[in-house]
């Protein structure tokens, strides 16, 4: 482990502390949104153009979900294209389809595929499990509906960053348990898959920005029902019953991120399970890069890695 933060992480931290942001823990959830989403002109860069975009709405187990539908550049028409079903991060609290735009775009230009991105139900307003739930019926309506989407339901991918990580992990294990649909890969970047957080990390970049331990403690506290949430898969996949027959995975650590050690033993479960797991530390990163890729370069790094791997994935039988 390095003793350093890479340096453009640091200019993130450096920032974040210039900015007099007010720890997230002391915000109320409406205020953090906002915080969020003021975020993206100083971390992200410009959306790249895509060969479309447009709103679609999944049925839901609690009435229409949002989702974002974006053809990257290079991806055919006129015949069912593969697709990644992307659930942003934000730790089921912030975060919506404008926060992981940018990132969407790059992901399928870089891929070139559709990525169909899910606004999924925020807590507190919708506490545990609705998140969980959204992801599973938006995954099962997207391949229901692949002919007329123009996607090839045959070849399907999952993927999220830390709470979306998370849902993605959720949704493909729940496809395992019904039988479909098939998914092809699940890329998982820094993801929550456990909610216990007694993990070294947890302690050990506990006043690591710009995730805290106090701030997961927040976050788990909105999103959760009551502790006992913690012990349902549906929160920490981690603690499924069997890993056994699930596809196989990109997973992504940071170095600096209370989430590291977590979103190892998941790759270290998976591995023990027999899943083809492929594990990317980026040991100097902090959690969030993905989306700070006006700063840090390795979120440029993390697109390419993630585009190539999805194009394996697709080309397959």
């Amino acid at each position: 482990m390095p003793q350093e933060l890479n340096a453009d992480a640091q200019k993130v931290c450096d920032l974040i502390v210039a900015s007099g942001r007010p720890p997230i823990e002391t915000l109320t959830p409406p205020e953090a949104r906002q915080a969020y989403l003021a975020s993206r002109a100083v971390l992200q860069p410009d959306p790249e153009p895509v060969a479309a975009v447009e709103a679609l709405a999944a049925a839901g187990p609690a009435g229409p979900i949002p989702l974002r539908f974006y053809r990257g550049l290079g991806c055919a028409t006129g015949r069912a294209q593969p697709a990644l079903i992307y659930f942003h991060g934000g730790g089921w609290v912030i975060g919506d389809l404008e926060s992981h735009d940018q990132v969407c775009r790059a992901l399928a230009n870089a891929a070139s595929c559709i990525v169909v991105a899910v606004d999924y139900r925020l807590a507190p307003e919708h506490k545990f499990p609705a998140a969980a739930d959204d992801a599973v019926a938006a995954l099962q309506w997207i391949a229901t509906n692949a002919a007329r989407l123009g996607i090839d339901a045959a070849r399907l991918a999952v993927g999220g960053d830390s709470a979306g990580g998370n849902l993605a992990a959720v949704a493909a294990i729940d496809a395992r348990e019904r039988g479909g649909p098939p998914i092809r890969l699940q890329f998982l970047v820094y993801p929550v898959a456990d909610m216990s957080l007694d993990w070294p990390s947890a302690e050990r970049h506990a006043q690591q920005l710009p995730l805290t331990r106090a701030a997961m403690d927040w976050f788990i506290a909105h999103y959760l029902r009551s502790p006992a949430d913690k012990a349902d898969w549906r929160a920490s996949p981690l603690r499924a019953a069997s890993l056994k027959g699930l596809p196989p995975a990109l997973i992504i650590t940071a170095g600096f991120d209370p989430l590291c050690d977590e979103g190892q033993a998941y790759a270290r479960a998976l591995s023990a399970a027999g899943v083809n797991v492929e594990h990317e530390p980026f040991p100097g990163q902090i959690h969030g890069f993905l989306s700070m890729g006006r700063i840090v370069a390795d979120s440029r790094h993390l697109i390419e890695m993630a585009a190539a791997r999805l194009k394996l994935a697709f080309s397959g039988p």
